[in-house]
C-alpha cells in the first residue's frame, strides 16, 4: 500500500475519532447549562409566587387602611355631633340658671322651685354644691355651677372619647398605608429579580451569566427576609 494512502486512512481514522470525542467533551458543558436552566426555572417560580403573594399582602393592608380612615371619619363626625350636643345641653342649663338668678333676686319662690327640677341631673348636682357654699353672696365662689368640682357633662366625655378613639384609627390607618407601601416595594425589587433573570438566559459566556443570576438570587433572598418580617393578614 503506498505511503501516501497510509497516512490519508490515517488522518481520516484520527479526524473521525475528533468528531466523535467532540460531544462527549461538550456534555459536562450541556449538563451545567442544563442546571443552570432548571436553578433559574426554580428561581423563577419562586418569584412568581411571593410576587403574587407580595401584591395579595399590598392589597388587603391598603384595604384595611382605607377602612380605619373611613372608621376615623365616622368617629370624628360623631364626635362634634355629641360635642354639639353637649354645647346645646349647657347653653339650656346656662339659661335655666340665668333665669334662677332672676327670680332669686325678685324672690319668687315658686319659679327657683320650677327652674330647679329642669336642670339636667349632672348640673343639679353641681348647682346644689354651689348654692350649698352660698355661690349667690359668696365673692369667692366660683362664678357659676358649670364651674364647680361636682359639675360633669357625660357628653363632653364622650366627645372626648370619640376623637380620641378617631385618632387612634387614623394612626392605625397611617401604619397599614405605610405596611402596604412596604409590600409594594417588594413587588417593585421582585420585578427587578424577574428582569436579571431574563436577561442572564441571553448570556452566552457562563461567568457573566452566574453572575447575574447571583445577583438575581440575593436580590430574591433579600424580599424573602423582607416578606417574612412584615407583618401578614391572614383568611
Amino acid at each position: 500500500m503506498p505511503e501516501g494512502n497510509v497516512n490519508a486512512e490515517i488522518a481520516n481514522h484520527l479526524r473521525e475519532q475528533g468528531e466523535h470525542s467532540e460531544p462527549a467533551a461538550d456534555r459536562p458543558s450541556k449538563r451545567r447549562i442544563e442546571t443552570i436552566e432548571i436553578l433559574e426555572a426554580v428561581l423563577l417560580a419562586i418569584v412568581a409566587i411571593v410576587t403574587a403573594l407580595s401584591g395579595y399582602q399590598a392589597a388587603r393592608w391598603d384595604g384595611e387602611s382605607a377602612k380605619e380612615y373611613a372608621t376615623s371619619s365616622r368617629l370624628r363626625t360623631e364626635a362634634q355631633s355629641t360635642a354639639l350636643t353637649a354645647n346645646q345641653t349647657l347653653i339650656y342649663n346656662a339659661g335655666n340658671f340665668t333665669a334662677w338668678l332672676q327670680a332669686y333676686d325678685a324672690g319668687d319662690k315658686s319659679l327657683q322651685d320650677l327652674l330647679e327640677r329642669r336642670f339636667t341631673p349632672e348640673y343639679k348636682v353641681a348647682f346644689d354644691a354651689w348654692v350649698a357654699i352660698d355661690g349667690m353672696n359668696d365673692p369667692s365662689a366660683p362664678p357659676g355651677p358649670r364651674y364647680m368640682e361636682e359639675y360633669e357633662d357625660p357628653l363632653t366625655e364622650k366627645a372626648a372619647e370619640q376623637n380620641k378613639e378617631a385618632s387612634h384609627a387614623f394612626d392605625l390607618g397611617v401604619d397599614y398605608r405605610a405596611t402596604g407601601e412596604h409590600y409594594v416595594r417588594i413587588t417593585v425589587v421582585l420585578a427587578a429579580v424577574l428582569f436579571l433573570i431574563a436577561i442572564g438566559q441571553r448570556f452566552k459566556v457562563r461567568g457573566v451569566r452566574y453572575s447575574v443570576n447571583i445577583v438575581a438570587g440575593i436580590f430574591l433572598v433579600y424580599c424573602l427576609y423582607l416578606f417574612a418580617i412584615y407583618p401578614h393578614l391572614v383568611g
